[in-house]
């Protein structure tokens, strides 16, 4: 990617020497950063992972999903893991060479996966949504020419992205409309607000009555992080609240929500909908890296104690850009953090497994 900050379009990148200028601007980056709502000296001062030990990972209870790059039958292939929270016990879910596999999201009964399958080449090449069993069996398409999905809090529900056109194309906001599929009846139903347009990584709340979204070009937006009514077409531009950047994510209870601040920052902050609109407070920086490298694709574990996302040297975010040397890692409340993988072959993505009741 050519624009250092992707998913923050209100920075400031200015070259400046009169020391008046230089501190108006350092001003203004603060407030628009949210530095004055950044955790304590301690966690700001941490900028790259802590060692492996800070953590006792044999003992968190829940599995990680995520998509690597991985050399199979002589090209590079997208394919789908599991693995325990401390990285061992990698499974390749899919073992599919012909076909890439991305974008992994869990039931919440942590039963299935839904994720995207890219098929074909140049023009001849689509992106299509699918769901399997949480091991890899029974894969099964819901629709073509559609991406980045996620789960009904029941688990009965797939909500999808229809792509924007009818050729493959790479941005993750090429889309238009949100739709719904039954996983036991096959019907597919359009959300009510027919206005819904590049959007990208939508996130259904606990509750089932809201969705998180980026929205980048579309709705009379530019850049913004949205929450929208699932069965209404009431939409709130969280910028107001200083909740600025992309890929958001819901908390499992419903009360908080995490997502990529700038490139190298990831923000979390509570959340309150009992008005009958967000209202949301405590922002704040969580986890800082160098500039060196980026980190991207939030997702709270399932007793909401810790946060996965993907690390590494700059890179490509978006679905089915390469990420040369980026691991998944994982963060308490503090800010500590620590990488789960090491091998560093583009693993991006993260979704946690929720324990099978």
């Amino acid at each position: 990617m050519t624009t250092k900050r992707k998913c923050y379009q209100n920075g400031i990148s200015l070259i400046v020497i009169p020391l008046a200028i230089t501190l108006v601007f350092i001003i203004i980056l603060t407030d628009e950063t949210l530095q004055a709502d950044y955790l304590p000296d301690q966690a700001r001062q941490i900028s790259a992972p802590l060692p492996r030990s800070e953590f006792n990972l044999e003992k968190i209870p829940f599995k990680i999903v995520y998509e690597s790059l991985v050399e199979a039958e002589g090209r590079q292939n997208w394919e789908l893991f599991s693995a325990r929270a401390d990285g061992s016990e990698a499974v390749n879910l899919t073992n599919t060479p012909a076909q890439d596999e991305m974008y992994p999201h869990v039931s919440p009964d942590g039963k299935k996966i839904c994720y995207v399958v890219d098929v074909g080449s140049g023009r001849d090449k689509s992106r299509d949504v699918y769901y399997m069993n949480i091991d890899g069996t029974e894969p099964k398409k819901v629709i073509d020419n559609a991406r980045q999905a996620c789960w009904s809090p029941d688990s009965q529900t797939i909500a999808y992205l229809k792509s924007e056109y009818e050729r493959y194309n790479y941005k993750d906001f090429a889309t238009k409309g949100l739709f719904f599929y039954d996983v036991e009846t096959g019907k597919h139903t359009e959300h009510i607000n027919k206005e819904l347009h590049h959007l990208y990584n939508i996130c259904w709340s606990p509750d089932g009555k809201w969705f998180l979204a980026t929205v980048h070009g579309g709705m009379g937006y530019g850049h913004a992080i949205l929450a929208f009514e699932a069965q209404g077409v009431k939409v709130f531009d969280l910028t107001p609240f200083k909740v600025m950047g992309c890929r958001p994510d819901f908390s499992h209870d419903g009360k908080k929500i995490t997502w990529g601040m700038t490139d190298w920052d990831l923000g979390i902050a509570d959340i309150d909908f009992s008005s009958g609109e967000p209202v949301v407070t405590n922002v704040r920086q969580l986890v800082h890296c160098a500039q060196t490298h980026e980190v991207y694709h939030t997702d709270f574990s399932p007793d909401d104690k810790y946060i996965a996302f993907s690390y590494g040297p700059q890179g490509d975010e978006m679905v089915g850009g390469k990420a040369p040397g980026w691991n998944i890692c994982l963060t308490d409340m503090k800010g500590k953090w620590v990488k789960i993988t090491t091998d560093g072959r583009h693993n991006k993505e993260p979704d946690w497994v929720p324990l099978v009741k």
